[in-house]
Formats: C-alpha cells, sequence, structure tokens
C-alpha cells in the first residue's frame, strides 16, 4: 500500500468514528470496532481496550477476540504487562521481541508467547491531561511500532477516551457514570455472548459475531439486543428464534 492510499485509508477511519460520535451510538459495539480497526491499520494481530475508574482500577471494555480478551485480562491478574505499565507512566510502549523483556515481565510474557504473540506495544488514554487507560496492540511477529503507527494508534485512543467520556471533562462525578454504564453494558455483553454460544453450539467469539452481526441487520444497539436476550424472559423464545434465523442466512 502506497503512502497516500494509507494515509487516505486512516483518514476515512478517523472520519467514521467522528460520524459515529456526533450521533447516538453503543460504547462496546464502537469500542470493539476500534480494536478492530486496530489490526487493520497497524502490523498487529490482535488489540484491546482497558480503562480506569477514577481510582486507578483497570478493567477491560474491548478486545479484538478471545485470546485479546484473555490476554488483556492477565495482566491485570498478574499486575504486569504493557498496558499497565503505559497506564502507569503515562507513555507509549513498545517491545519488538517479548523474548527479550522476560525479566520486564516475567509472568506476562510466557502467557503471551503461549498465546502465540510475538511482540506487545501500548499506547495509554488520556484526558485533560492524565492516563484514563491503554489500548493494547499484540503482534505474531517481530517488530518495533514505528512513529506513524504510534500516532495512529494515540490517536484511536483519543477518539476511545472521547466516546468513553461522551464530551463531558474527566472528572469523577462524570467519568464513574459513564464507566458503570459501559462496564455495565460490556457485563451483559458477554453473558449474551455466552448465552448464544450454548444456544448455536459455537465458539465464544462466532456467537459475539452473530450478536454483533444481529443488531447491526436490525439497527439495533448491541448492549440493547443483550440486554433483551439475558433479561427480558418474555421476549427471548422470539428474540432467539430471530437470531437463530439470522445465524442460518448463508449471505451473512
Amino acid at each position: 500500500m502506497t503512502d497516500g492510499a494509507r494515509e487516505t485509508q486512516v483518514l476515512d477511519v478517523v472520519a467514521s468514528f467522528v460520524d459515529r460520535l456526533l450521533v447516538d451510538f453503543d460504547t462496546v459495539d464502537l469500542l470493539t470496532e476500534l480494536t478492530e480497526r486496530c489490526t487493520e491499520l497497524l502490523d498487529v494481530a490482535a488489540a484491546g481496550l482497558l480503562f480506569a475508574d477514577p481510582f486507578g482500577k483497570l478493567s477491560l471494555l474491548a478486545a479484538t477476540s478471545e485470546q485479546a480478551r484473555e490476554l488483556e485480562l492477565f495482566q491485570l491478574q498478574a499486575h504486569e504487562g504493557p498496558c499497565l505499565e503505559s497506564f502507569g507512566s503515562g507513555e507509549p510502549v513498545s517491545v519488538a521481541d517479548l523474548h527479550e523483556a522476560v525479566r520486564r515481565w516475567p509472568t506476562f510474557v510466557p502467557a503471551a508467547l503461549d498465546g502465540g504473540f510475538a511482540s506487545v506495544h501500548a499506547v495509554p488514554m488520556r484526558a485533560a491531561g492524565d492516563a484514563m487507560g491503554a489500548l493494547g496492540l499484540f503482534g505474531v511477529r517481530p517488530g518495533a511500532l514505528l512513529d506513524d503507527d504510534r500516532l495512529i494508534a494515540q490517536t484511536l485512543a483519543h477518539i476511545a477516551c472521547v466516546a468513553i467520556l461522551q464530551g463531558r471533562a474527566p472528572t469523577p462525578s462524570t467519568i464513574i457514570p459513564q464507566l458503570r454504564t459501559a462496564f455495565t453494558s460490556r457485563v451483559v455483553v458477554e453473558q449474551a455472548k455466552g448465552f448464544l454460544r450454548e444456544v448455536l453450539d459455537v465458539s465464544t467469539e462466532d456467537a459475539f459475531r452473530v450478536l454483533r452481526g444481529y443488531s447491526h441487520a436490525n439497527g439495533e444497539h448491541l448492549t440493547e439486543v443483550a440486554r433483551r436476550l439475558m433479561k427480558d424472559r418474555h421476549s427471548r423464545p422470539t428474540l432467539v428464534a430471530s437470531i437463530l434465523d439470522y445465524a442460518a442466512r448463508p449471505e451473512r
């Protein structure tokens, strides 16, 4: 891809997110798409977003895959890794070859290598000068995060912050309600994924693809479909039948 073509691709992605932010949008769906765009624009195979509450506790909000989700959660459990380091320092982190970072992250590195990753990077999510989380990027082959790629990743991280804060200044009184809503939405979506995995007898990733695809095809928010699936027992049979019909369509 030429430099001009790549620049156009990046601008198209940024413009599409800005358009989304100006209308009613589903936070979990938008952040999931943002991580997916990272794999399209950058030399990485997976990405994930960790966001902190006003007390500094990080939680996972979105990831490209179950593999990325598990690695992000492992960072939180192990208390080490690129996202935690980037969040703590407020600076980008780039490790071109994980084999050289065993002393730096003795627990995280073996888990990442076992997951098939060879390089990891992270950029901080900032608002009003303060780090509020981190965007993690995971590559399956060694390689540094180049300056152009770091700038693109940082731009996407800023978009994620705007999506979560939705134009409000980052104070405890504004962040806590937004995070509570985002985390609650994420939990409901995770529950719906597990439910559909059993109903459809597919992997968790495929269940999530069906859930997102169905919500997009019907012009509904991902979180609202998940909520109806898990919380509304009266409409659940009809909704499940509709999702099964969607999942069986060869053109989807």
